[in-house]
């Protein structure tokens, strides 16, 4: 089976036969690549297989997932494409590599993080955790994607208090709709713009690898 995307692959250090790890899937913002967010989960590398995986759209200087028709609203179709992609993506390293498919992650940025809410949705049981960093749900997710349940999701939600291209409002939104959901949410926020801080790096590390003790 051929990957159905590019991606960037680091397994854990010292690996025994037979034995299934925890996956985490990073997807990057626009305009980036699959290197951009590997340094933020360095402290991660001997526990987890990690797919830091390429939006399949060039989007100079980089990729992106998925295209904008207007301000928080994701041209559909494209999007549509996006999601399948990556859910076609997430079989594909499932059945390729020694992974505990009971302990599967996911981390976005910007356009990283509304695709992890939404597979997160979309997805329900399959995923474990997620952590969204500065991100929002697009209004057609909520309102026409099937739902499934995510009271076993744990997820993680940070947004910058003075975020100059997400508004932080939408941050809360994110925190209010998967709390009416009934998924176990951690909502964080930081004095900063569109960017992850030094304290956020370090909340979200903490943040999943508490979670694997679970």
């Amino acid at each position: 089976m051929t990957a159905p995307m590019i991606y960037e692959l680091r397994r854990p250090a010292q690996m025994e036969s037979g034995k299934t790890y925890p996956a985490l899937f990073l997807l990057h913002g626009i305009g980036s690549n699959e290197q951009n967010m590997l340094p933020l989960v360095d402290e991660l590398e001997n526990q987890f297989f990690i797919f830091s995986i390429r939006g399949h759209l060039p989007q100079p200087p980089g990729y992106a997932f998925f295209t904008i028709e207007g301000y928080g609203k994701p041209h559909r179709t494209v999007f549509d494409e996006g999601v399948n992609k990556l859910i076609s993506f997430l079989d594909y390293a499932c059945s390729k590599y020694p992974i505990d498919e009971k302990q599967i992650f996911l981390l976005g940025f910007s356009q990283g993080a509304i695709l992890s809410m939404t597979l997160g949705l979309t997805l329900g049981q399959r995923i474990k955790g997620i952590v969204a960093l500065s991100g929002y749900i697009p209004a057609f997710v909520e309102e026409e994607y099937i739902i499934k349940s995510v009271e076993n999701l744990s997820i993680f939600i940070s947004h910058g208090e003075m975020d100059q291209v997400l508004p932080f409002e939408w941050g809360v939104a994110n925190d209010e709709y998967f709390r009416k959901l009934g998924a176990a949410v951690t909502f964080r926020t930081y004095p900063v713009g569109h960017t992850v801080s030094a304290e956020n790096h370090q909340d979200f590390i903490k943040w999943i690898s508490e979670q694997l003790e679970k």
